[in-house]
């Protein structure tokens, strides 16, 4: 059984970790949304905020109580931080001799992520698998140099199917420290050596088997209000629909703007970009986030693989859904309902699968 401890209040441990010199990104209120920024002052943590989500709905007002965690996942993921949405790979400067190559060197601080979900914990050991399979060390140093305080859910979003996803409500494993809030305060869950070398000097002191209690309960209320579910087969049954004339429904009513593949905290795909100043004196190579749903992403000789809205959607939903187990032996989905909130048509990424696996 790991050490728990209780904790009166989140600020207590924001403060340690900034005094400590750590930077710490949590989610934080910016253009009506809850993101993960840099956060400068433990005060910087919201409080009282709950969010409702709905296909292609997101609010977030104001709580009936005054808990710190009530508001789930946001559009933006840990994804842009660990897998920028564009970053610079090389430059080259024009010199006497030619060109000298400066490959990119990335600064990355002493990190703390604060108030990383179930699924996203999932969502990044995930992805951390694809870029280890990539060889690439960029990643490699963001994850190897960041703590993550985990928080388990104390409720669900309407668009969240973590349950059948396997990913949560609560954290099992991935994380330095988890947090769940609870009537008497946080409960504190060690995970690692190195989480619990985070609490040192705090003196705080052991949860009671009462608080472990409610925490537990509060969990499975979070689990319990889930009303999403993706089909237990779906990975093996997606991929015999590949012929069905859904996929042209859903492609009329899709827009093609990508925001799925934007805000899933999985999808990994990228495209190269080289560009050049006026003068002929400096170029550089950048790596910017490319997905499945532009035209020009399966684009070969003679024209794109896949020119139909259809096909491409069929690409991104049967890949994610079933090719991910194929390929890294895991699911490319942990049910965070990122895709059913931000689609801007409410396309219901669970309903559909169900329709397409249970026939409609």
């Amino acid at each position: 059984m790991r050490e728990c401890y209780a904790l009166d209040d989140p600020r207590l441990l924001l403060e340690n970790f900034l005094a400590a010199g750590w930077r710490v990104i949590a989610p934080v209120l910016s253009e009506g949304a809850l993101v993960p920024d840099v956060v400068q002052d433990a005060d910087d943590l919201p409080r009282g905020i709950l969010d409702s989500q709905a296909p292609g709905h997101y609010r977030l007002e104001e709580g009936a109580t005054r808990r710190w965690f009530d508001a789930v996942v946001g559009p933006r993921g840990w994804k842009h931080w660990l897998h920028p949405p564009e970053r610079r790979l090389w430059r080259a400067l024009r010199n006497e001799d030619g060109f000298e190559i400066r490959p990119e060197v990335e600064d990355w601080p002493p990190t703390i992520f604060f108030g990383v979900r179930a699924c996203d914990l999932a969502a990044i050991a995930r992805q951390a698998e694809v870029f280890r399979r990539a060889a690439d060390p960029a990643h490699a140093t963001r994850v190897s140099a960041t703590r993550i305080v985990a928080v388990n859910c104390g409720r669900s979003a309407r668009t969240c199917f973590c349950v059948s996803t396997a990913t949560g409500p609560r954290a099992e494993d991935g994380f330095d420290l988890a947090l769940t809030e609870t009537d008497e305060g946080m409960l504190v869950e060690v995970g690692t050596d190195a989480g619990a070398s985070l609490l040192e000097g705090l003196g705080l002191r052991r949860a009671s088997d009462h608080m472990r209690a409610r925490a537990r309960a509060r969990i499975a209320e979070a689990a319990a209000s889930q009303t999403r579910a993706l089909p237990k087969d779906v990975a093996k049954r997606l991929p015999e629909a590949a012929e069905s004339p859904r996929w042209e429904a859903i492609a009329k009513r899709c827009l093609h703007c990508t925001n799925c593949t934007a805000v899933c905290p999985t999808c990994f795909c990228t495209d190269i970009v080289d560009r050049t100043d006026l003068s002929d004196q400096r170029a550089e190579r950048w790596e910017r986030w490319d997905s499945c749903f532009t035209p020009g992403f399966s684009e070969v000789h003679g024209g794109p693989v896949r020119s139909s809205g259809a096909a491409r959607y069929r690409q991104w939903m049967t890949h994610k859904l079933s090719g991910w187990h194929q390929q890294f032996g895991t699911s490319g989905c942990t049910g965070c309902g990122r895709c059913i909130t931000w689609c801007p048509a409410g396309i219901d990424l669970v309903a559909e699968a169900r329709a397409l696996t249970e026939g409609d």
